[in-house]
């Protein structure tokens, strides 16, 4: 069995308050774009994982695609596999490479061996991967609150009209790195910083030409003061026409919002 896990973006991204157990709420509009690896799965004799393309930090044996087949395995009685991983998304990009794999290897056992756990169910396992995987096994454009992991589906601008173009800055960006240093929404508010009064949804049924103004990622205050050089591969992405440009999760990514 052959798969393609596609990339995602973040369009806008509000981390609202920090959580007594750590992790952060946030507010964010996941959706998928046409960046893939190549995923394969095939029964073996004994559990194994090949990896190719991009380096991706840690242990093969470590990786989410391992974790998610071990997931399975310890409810249902599946035989052992082969993992072939071709990684094309960047790593540390803000894209959900790394997740979306994650979530394809759960779709793709349940197919290979009918288990035919419900959708609901893969969205149970996967959340317990990683706050980006449950996204992708709906992989549709989606609301997503708490750490993530709590999608719902809206209603957006229509972006047929427009097509989006991503960039890779040649910078490794870690997650947690992004977080060190982020001042929650709630905590900026009491120091007297305002925000507009609509939600992340609302401002996304605008207009896309206004976006610009009203619909950020709050991970760009941070990061871009840790790396100044991804502020000017966005400023690019307007200079180049865009109408909406942002960096994807907590970076380093970017993309662009163009008129077709």
């Amino acid at each position: 069995m052959i798969l393609y896990p596609n990339a995602k973006i973040n369009i806008g991204l509000n981390v609202i308050e920090k959580r007594v157990d750590g992790f952060h709420n946030l507010e964010t509009l996941f959706y998928p774009v046409e960046a893939y690896d190549i995923l394969e799965i095939v029964e073996s004799d004994t559990l194994k994982m090949f990896q190719y393309g991009i380096d991706y930090p840690g242990e093969v044996m470590d990786n989410l695609c391992v974790r998610a087949y071990n997931l399975l395995k310890s409810e249902y009685n599946i035989p052992p596999v082969e993992i072939h991983l071709y990684k094309r998304i960047p790593v540390g990009a803000g894209l959900g490479g790394g997740s979306s794999d994650a979530a394809f290897t759960l779709k793709g056992l349940n197919d290979l061996f009918n288990l035919s756990i419900p959708d609901k169910k893969l969205w149970e396992y996967a959340s317990m991967l990683g706050s980006d995987c449950p996204f992708f096994i709906y992989n549709k454009p989606m609301l997503g609150t708490g750490r993530g992991e709590i999608l719902s589906e809206v209603e957006i601008t229509d972006l047929s009209d427009y097509r989006i173009e991503l960039v890779y800055p040649p910078y490794f960006v870690s997650t947690a790195d992004a977080y060190r240093g982020i001042v929650p929404r709630n905590v900026r508010e009491l120091n007297g910083e305002k925000f507009k009064g609509q939600s992340l949804v609302e401002m996304l049924k605008e207009p896309v030409e206004i976006w610009k103004d009203n619909v950020t990622n709050d991970f760009e205050i941070t990061v871009f003061n840790k790396i100044p050089e991804l502020a000017k591969y966005k400023e690019d992405l307007y200079k180049r026409g865009a109408v909406y440009a942002s960096m994807s999760g907590s970076g380093s990514a970017m993309f662009g919002v163009f008129k077709r």
